[in-house]
Parts: structure tokens; C-alpha cells; sequence
């Protein structure tokens, strides 16, 4: 199998694999979110205030940052997660404009749950979408290794 490669070295058939990767892991989260009884984007949200990094505080502009949508967005997104109880809202003492987001027992309960079902699902196909990137990453020649490995096998199992 020839690598197709464009003038400028573009790799269309490690960019493809790895896309189709990242969409099954999306696809598999946004369902899991669903059987959870809330929406992905919801999802994502408690998991932005959860994981947000040292020092740096859940606002919600923070959150639109993290979730990559508009202001107005996030702020829908936590009236709906406030009304399921799953976050709180608290007003920065010193500067009441700023409003911090905080996961409530029932939205960590929730986040923990998906938390423990999404490392089941990368543990059983995570190494798929690392190869895949691998691929993407180092270009044609990982391909080509991968392509002989799986001919190899092929041949081994015929």
C-alpha cells in the first residue's frame, strides 16, 4: 500500500486514521454522557471544572475557554447543570463580577462514574489512537512499518 502524500508531505492516510480514532472515542463519550442522563457538552463541563489546572480558577470564561464556546453559551450550559444540582455558583468575595463553578456531590458522583467508564475505554482501544498519532506524527515511515506489522501477522495467522 502506497502512502499518499501530497506536494507539501501531508499524510492523508495517517490524518484520516487518526481522525476516525478521535471521532470513535467521541462518539463513545457523547453516548456515555447520554446513558449518564446529561448532555456531552455537559459532560465536558464538569469535567473543565474538575480538571481545571493548579491555579487556575473554574469562571466561567475559563470554562468557555476550555470548552471553546461563547461566553452566553457556558453560562446556559451552567443554568442547566445548576437546575440538575450538579454545579454551584459562588461570587469571588473580593471582586462579586467573578463567579467560580464548583461541582456538587451529585455532579462528582456522575463526573466519577464517566470518569471510570472512559479510562475503561481508553485502556481497551486508547493504543489504537496512540498509534495512530504516532503515525500522524512521525509520517510515512510509521506507516509503512505499521503496514508491514500487519501483513506479518497476516501472513502468521494464515
Amino acid at each position: 500500500m502506497a502512502v499518499d502524500q501530497d506536494r507539501d508531505g501531508i499524510d492523508f492516510e495517517a490524518l484520516a486514521e487518526f481522525r476516525y480514532h478521535i471521532r470513535k472515542f467521541i462518539r463513545f463519550s457523547e453516548r456515555a454522557a447520554r446513558e449518564a442522563g446529561i448532555e456531552p457538552q455537559q459532560h465536558q463541563l464538569l469535567l473543565a471544572v474538575k480538571g481545571m489546572p493548579e491555579g487556575v480558577s473554574p469562571t466561567i470564561g475559563e470554562i468557555a475557554s476550555r470548552l471553546q464556546v461563547v461566553h452566553h453559551s457556558a453560562v446556559e450550559l451552567v443554568d442547566r447543570l445548576e437546575e440538575q444540582a450538579l454545579v454551584q455558583r459562588r461570587r469571588n468575595p473580593d471582586d462579586r463580577r467573578q463567579v467560580f463553578l464548583s461541582l456538587t456531590p451529585k455532579g462528582e458522583r456522575i463526573l466519577r462514574d464517566l470518569s471510570v467508564h472512559h479510562r475503561r475505554e481508553l485502556a481497551a482501544s486508547g493504543s489504537e489512537l496512540s498509534k495512530a498519532l504516532r503515525a500522524l506524527i512521525n509520517g510515512p515511515r510509521e506507516i509503512k512499518n505499521r503496514n508491514q506489522r500487519i501483513k506479518s501477522r497476516l501472513a502468521k495467522s494464515s
